[in-house]
């Protein structure tokens, strides 16, 4: 398999196993357990599997005292990030759920244009009008329900964390610190959160089945380890943005999850929502690229009927 092969299927495989996230914690929730007790034992079991990875590959844990700031502002917002979306499970179909937090690609991009002064571009700002479109057909089913307001805000909280997560992480601050360990260092200060919000309720649940505690290694091990070795092994095969568009595999495999294991449905209606967001998504990502594509697509076609 060459490597361009390779990377296609690892961005694949980093985006299906994210994807996976309601398919572990869905049966915790039925078997009595909240969302931070999930999250605790998801970024418990996950961290000492991202220092194996570390130890592996040969490299270092230490880190400049100037980056333990911004390490632990990055775990609290990825923590958060968490946080909301399990919670917004409570409120919403997992898919659906997925879906909505897909729009943290153009949050970045409108972060990046309010506070950065990059300019929005008329693509991203008609894909930001698709996007808020979907939204609006998956708000209201073709039953005359609406979702609920409360997960389509835990749900925009954790696009926005996220958002604003992929913002900082590529600021100078951390730019000299390791992709690995960026991320083992994010998951130990995010776990602080759990521990205290734990505390404060009065201690951690578990399951009470011993077959429960094999969800919990699964969230830790596929869609948190192995989804981001996977991500990292592809961005270096293939590239960043065909990685980042091959993310749309998550929201897909969470909606194929829900349908197929928890009996969820999905309206015509809905599905053309889903389309919508992760159309405008993907072109958001690729940027400068679909129409350098589509350029090269219509020069293999001569205009019809020119006479020389």
């Amino acid at each position: 398999m060459n490597a361009k092969a390779k990377g296609y299927l690892l961005g694949a495989v980093a985006a299906a196993t994210y994807g996976m996230n309601p398919l572990f914690a869905l049966p915790l929730y039925k078997a009595g357990m909240n969302p931070d007790s999930v999250l605790f034992f998801r970024y418990l079991f996950a961290i000492p599997l991202l220092g194996a990875m570390i130890k592996a590959r040969g490299r270092s844990f230490r880190v400049g005292r100037k980056s333990v700031l911004p390490l632990a502002g990055m775990g609290l917002l990825v923590a958060l990030s968490s946080l909301t979306l399990f919670e917004s499970y409570n409120y919403m179909e997992a898919g659906i759920a997925s879906t909505l937090l897909f729009v943290y690609p153009i949050l970045v991009a409108v972060i990046m244009a309010l506070f950065f002064k990059e300019k929005l571009s008329v693509q991203t700002a008609a894909c930001i009008f698709l996007a808020v479109l979907g939204i609006a057909l998956l708000y209201k089913g073709e039953s005359g329900a609406t979702l609920s307001a409360t997960g389509v805000v835990l749900v925009f909280a954790s696009a926005l964390s996220y958002a604003v997560y992929i913002v900082g992480v590529n600021q100078a601050s951390l730019k000299d610190v390791p992709t690995l360990a960026v991320t083992f260092y994010v998951l130990l200060f995010g776990l602080s959160l759990f521990v205290v919000r734990l505390c404060l309720a009065g201690g951690v649940s578990t399951p009470g089945s011993w077959y429960l505690w094999g969800n919990l290694v699964a969230l830790a091990v596929f869609p948190t380890a192995i989804s981001f070795l996977c991500t990292t092994s592809a961005i270096q095969c293939i590239g960043s943005t065909p990685t980042a568009i091959l993310g749309a595999l998550e929201p897909l495999t969470a909606i194929a999850i829900g349908i197929m294991v928890f009996g969820e449905s999905l309206t015509v209606r809905e599905g053309i929502g889903l389309v919508l967001i992760i159309a405008a998504v993907t072109f958001v990502i690729a940027g400068g690229s679909v129409t350098q594509h589509l350029v090269r697509f219509r020069k293999l076609f001569p205009r019809l009927g020119r006479r020389r």
